[in-house]
């Protein structure tokens, strides 16, 4: 009753762990139940490691947070020599987040990434960070160059293909109907936005970039404005993100047209949230009598 599917790759439950909220999964594999979760997004993975931006990089915002990490990892080579092998032995699906500043790049990292061992079973795209200086968001804002990148990176693999959508556009479903069009199997939706805190002791700006990209609860009525519009306009799986802290949350997401969640900054107050919310899920679903996938974007209206 609670469980999902994109393409032919089945999901226990509908609960994935956001990329860069969970590391590369073996840190928390003495706190948190990893393979009860429906999967894992791993941390972006660049062509060439990234010591990301510099301190101060996160602050705590009221019903959220603003980082402003800069996609900092260890690099694909490392990725793949000293990440993959624990990442295999899990149980539950594993999808890699890439990140890059050209197509070149973006294709060479997945090129590294399909020539490895690894069981992952697809790719999540971010298209859409906010909080690097190159790359990234000048794909998630231009419809013409996300089809393409979709497009070249499609040709490239037969795994799951999702790209990550940003909610800093002028219209967030041209960004979905691209990705779609150019080979697509489903859409993250949304990453950050982008947010600005003050010192107003110093004057200066919270963050060593000045902007930073906000997640948290704050932001989920926005997240579901902006699935519920790429769910109208696309027939492609959603991946609901932002905000989520509760089995409530997640059925909202599913009502707006979500198949699958993404759990975020909530897991830095608790790791094993995504499976509370698990086992939550079923209950809902058990007192209900409701399958989950029949209430995708079923959201009603008084007439």
């Amino acid at each position: 009753m609670i469980s999902s599917k994109i393409k032919n790759i089945n999901f226990e439950n509908p609960i994935l762990v956001a990329s860069g909220t969970y590391g590369y999964g073996h840190e928390v594999k003495d706190i948190a139940d990893v393979n009860s979760l429906g999967g894992i997004v791993t941390k972006s993975v660049t062509l060439k490691p990234r010591e990301g931006n510099k301190p101060p990089r996160i602050f705590e915002t009221p019903s959220g947070m603003l980082n402003s990490i800069g996609l900092a990892n260890v690099g694909v080579e490392s990725f793949c020599n000293n990440k993959i092998p624990y990442l295999n032995q899990l149980n539950t699906n594993i999808i890699i987040n890439i990140a890059g500043s050209s197509i070149n790049e973006y294709l060479q990292t997945l090129e590294i990434l399909e020539s490895s061992n690894g069981k992952h079973i697809g790719y999540e795209v971010n298209i859409s960070c906010p909080n690097v200086k190159e790359g990234g968001m000048e794909f998630g804002v231009d419809a013409k160059m996300t089809e393409k990148l979709t497009s070249k990176m499609r040709e490239k693999t037969n795994k799951l293909l999702i790209m990550k959508l940003s909610p800093n556009v002028t219209e967030i479903a041209d960004i979905a109907i691209a990705s779609e069009q150019g080979g697509a199997d489903a859409v993250s939706a949304i990453n950050t936005l982008v947010g600005l805190d003050i010192d107003i002791h110093t004057y200066k700006p919270r963050l060593s970039t000045t902007f930073g990209g906000l997640s948290g609860p704050a932001i989920k009525p926005v997240a579901l404005a902006n699935v519920y519009k790429v769910y109208k306009a696309v027939k492609i799986p959603i991946i609901g993100i932002g905000g989520i802290s509760c089995v409530e949350d997640v059925i909202e997401f599913i009502l707006a047209g979500a198949s699958l969640v993404q759990i975020g900054t909530l897991n830095y107050t608790n790791p094993n949230i995504g499976v509370d919310i698990v086992n939550g899920l079923k209950q809902y679903c058990s007192k209900n009598n409701v399958n989950l996938l029949d209430i995708v974007g079923q959201i009603k209206y008084d007439k």
